[in-house]
């Protein structure tokens, strides 16, 4: 299937099923000028909504709180083969380089689309669908300002993805303690695979960079409203972004990183 075809399948398919396809062979055939749609395709169930759901601020022991949480992830992961699916249609591949830039892209997505059928199934095993809430659409708002390959790793693999080495490790906790052992083990497998998806994006970056630092780059790719505070979570994992390949200095500028913004600056919460 050429990558052209198969990104455009996923990202305006408006089913489920449709947007997990995974095509065996993805060929490179020649570029084509492509342009985003507003949103992405998805049926009127699943349809992202101006509405909002409060995240659940403790008490994870209870059912719906379990599955407001779940939706959430699941609808995260689900914008996150979007947005791939529209980095993969709005680069170029012209050079083999930029060929391997975007397998790195498809083996991404396709994790992301097994993370977001295993939250799927922990959601349905609590005995809701997705859908059953509203789903938030902030994350593909910021697409049409990732224009370029750097941009995008910046906005997708350092932050986003980086946020959730904190998020997905807490939350195993959180669900580990509330003895949900399923949940917790699904946290677990979607936190492994992050660990590649942002060494990746460091990976590049750093290919990319040229004479400047690695910070410098990556806040000079950073498109507003975007900043660092939407890469760190309530608990800050130095090591876990240590074995995302970041180095010491990165960290360290953005662990000393200070903004408002409310995520990173939350009252505890009651498991």
């Amino acid at each position: 299937m050429d990558v052209l075809d198969y990104a455009t399948h996923i990202l305006l398919s408006g089913s489920i099923e449709q947007k997990l396809i995974s095509p065996q062979h993805i060929s490179f055939g020649p570029n084509r000028k492509m342009a985003l749609p507003a949103q992405p395709g998805r049926d009127p169930k699943i349809k992202l909504s101006e509405k909002k759901i409060k995240f659940p601020r403790g008490h994870f022991h209870v059912t719906e709180n379990k599955a407001i949480a779940l939706h959430s992830f699941a609808n995260h992961e689900l914008l996150a083969c979007e947005m791939m699916a529209a980095a993969l249609l709005i680069f170029p591949h012209d050079t083999d380089e930029l060929k391997r830039f975007k397998r790195g892209i498809i083996s991404s997505l396709r994790d992301e689309q097994l993370h977001f059928q295993l939250y799927v199934q922990e959601l349905n095993r609590l005995g809701y669908e997705f859908g059953d809430f509203p789903l938030n659409g902030f994350f593909w708002q910021q697409m049409g300002k990732m224009n370029t390959p750097a941009k995008y790793l910046s906005v997708m693999s350092l932050t986003f993805e980086a946020a959730n080495l904190d998020f997905a490790s807490h939350y195993e906790k959180i669900f580990r303690g509330c003895g949900d052992i399923q949940i917790a083990d699904v946290l677990n497998r979607v936190l492994k695979d992050e660990l590649s998806h942002v060494a990746f994006g460091v990976r590049y970056l750093n290919k990319w960079r040229e004479n400047k630092t690695l910070w410098d780059y990556y806040l000079e790719n950073l498109p507003w409203p975007i900043t660092p505070a939407r890469s760190k979570g309530k608990i800050f994992e130095r090591e876990l972004r240590l074995d995302a390949s970041m180095s010491e200095s990165f960290i360290d500028q953005l662990v000393a990183y200070e903004s408002h913004f409310s995520i990173t600056n939350r009252r505890e919460w009651k498991h």
